[in-house]
């Protein structure tokens, strides 16, 4: 039985007494170990965050990580880094670091790579952009984006990892997947990682990425292959994270 998961991203909000004040309220209303969370936390915020989070259920990430190692690499955080200050997490390949900043499949392959060596578990992010999707690129669009991965680390690195699905189009655009879109999608993943391994398929947590609140969290959690979310602007508020969480 895969256990559920939910992850907060903050992305670039708040202040460092706000992002403390947050991560207070959601320590508070954590209740009943029923299901996984963390909170992927600006850099400049995890340090704080970090001390906050110790011997509590929840987990720590960071919102990306270097594709190199250490070096002469202005602006970078490397994954010894983000271990050092307590991340358990660090997404990787997010749709907006692909559109807004580059990210290319194979960089998010060494950004994956690069966590795993640090023992930080990559959520890789994939998904499809309206245009995509409009012209049935879906399926197309996911296999280069998981194959980038597994050409690199090989099938096994998943046994150690987290996929999230972020359908690009559903997300702060006024679309919405259905429970019944989300799912077909989530299905074809695990299908498609089935294929070269049945036994991480069925362990591994696919989360859905595209927009999910309290009001459309049950529905969606509900489906057979979506274990959890990662959840954008509805992480900023504890009460919404935290009605999320408890929806699992």
């Amino acid at each position: 039985m895969r256990r559920s998961l939910v992850v907060g991203n903050w992305k670039m909000n708040g202040t460092r007494a706000s992002a403390e004040l947050l991560a207070k309220g959601i320590i508070a209303g954590l209740g009943s170990d029923h299901a996984d969370i963390a909170v992927c936390v600006p850099y400049v915020y995890l340090p704080y965050v970090a001390e906050l989070v110790k011997d509590t259920a929840l987990a720590l990430g960071a919102q990306n990580v270097a594709d190199q190692s250490s070096g002469a690499y202005t602006g970078e955080i490397s994954a010894s880094m983000l271990k050092e200050v307590g991340c358990t997490y660090a997404l990787v390949g997010h749709s907006e670091r692909r559109s807004y900043y580059g990210d290319t499949n194979e960089s998010v392959a060494a950004r994956f790579r690069q966590a795993q060596e640090q023992n930080i578990i990559p959520v890789l992010c994939v998904g499809e952009t309206l245009e995509q999707r409009e012209q049935d690129q879906t399926f197309a669009v996911i296999n280069e984006q998981l194959d980038a991965v597994i050409n690199l680390v090989g099938i096994a690195a998943f046994s150690a990892a987290v996929i999230a699905y972020e359908p690009v189009w559903a997300i702060g655009t006024g679309k919405t997947a259905s429970d019944e879109q989300a799912q077909e999608v989530h299905h074809y993943i695990r299908q498609y990682i089935a294929a070269k391994d049945q036994v991480i398929a069925d362990k591994i947590q696919i989360l859905y990425g595209g927009s999910a609140k309290p009001d459309n969290a049950k529905g969606l959690f509900a489906m057979p292959d979506i274990d959890g979310g990662l959840i954008g602007g509805a992480s900023l508020d504890a009460e919404s994270f935290l009605k999320i969480y408890h929806s699992i």
